[in-house]
């Protein structure tokens, strides 16, 4: 049996606890100390220990899954890869804080712990990192949502989303911006970003859309390999509309990998 630690257990934690492949159990939930009591008993008889650190532990993780956001992944990240243990991270945005990458790239090259970051809510980044090989010239990507998934965001100030009547662009620049602004929207521009061309060459356009019922993803890549064009069209997550089914799955895929000989 595989134990992984979750850290956060928000929307997108329970999504993948709901799906975890046979093989693969929760044996560590870090959240935030105010919340372990009321987590505790929501686990009842659960045998998952519920704590705000890794200070202590003596057993060892097969796998860390960051899933709770920019501030939780600079809290524990650095920790976590000091111990030597597997990090994947899914609030890749984060990482627009080139310090912040820094520090886990520098903890991970000490230890020799593997830094996965996730694909999250998006598709071909592995076709995005090749093509990047022979230089790429240009890399754009345009999200559309709509307005309840851009609610309690930066786009509030930006745009009326109750009186948005068709789609709008409200945000245009770089994914490192975007990033920083949109810390629970724009995990997919910073993806995108360290995959290609980095965070200040990567142009960023952000959409309100009324009419939407999904998140649409569009990414264009011009440069020596040719061009690539990528539309995803994704499902929110019901719990939490800012964030993409896709990328809770990305987590599980990960979780299911330490099942299999090949990846």
């Amino acid at each position: 049996m595989k134990r992984i630690m979750l850290v956060g257990y928000g929307a997108m934690a329970r999504e993948i606890v709901a799906r975890l492949p046979q093989g693969v159990e929760v044996g560590w939930i870090l959240i935030p100390s105010e919340l372990c009591a009321q987590l505790r008993e929501e686990l009842g008889d659960t045998p998952i220990d519920v704590r705000a650190g890794i200070s202590g532990m003596q057993v060892r993780p097969d796998l860390v899954i960051e899933c709770a956001g920019h501030a939780a992944l600079a809290q524990h990240g650095v920790a976590v890869l000091q111990r030597g243990w597997p990090l994947a991270v899914v609030s890749v945005g984060a990482l627009a804080d080139a310090a912040l990458f820094e520090r886990l790239r520098a903890a991970a090259d000490e230890s020799g712990a593997r830094l996965t970051l996730l694909s999250g809510a998006i598709a071909g980044m592995d076709g995005l990192a090749a093509a990047r090989e022979a230089g790429l010239d240009e890399v754009t990507y345009q999200s559309r949502k709509a307005p309840r998934s851009w609610r309690g965001s930066a786009a509030e100030t930006l745009v009326d989303l109750d009186a948005v009547t068709e789609a709008t662009v409200f945000f245009e620049g770089s994914a490192g911006e975007a990033a920083r602004l949109f810390p629970a929207n724009a995990n997919v521009a910073a993806t995108i970003a360290l995959n290609g061309i980095g965070m200040d060459a990567t142009r960023v356009q952000l959409m309100v859309d009324p009419s939407a019922n999904h998140n649409t993803h569009r990414i264009r890549a011009r440069g020596a390999f040719g061009e690539m064009n990528i539309e995803l069209v994704g499902r929110p997550l019901e719990r939490n509309p800012k964030t993409s089914t896709l990328a809770a799955l990305s987590a599980v895929r990960a979780c299911r990998q330490l099942l299999e000989c090949v990846s």
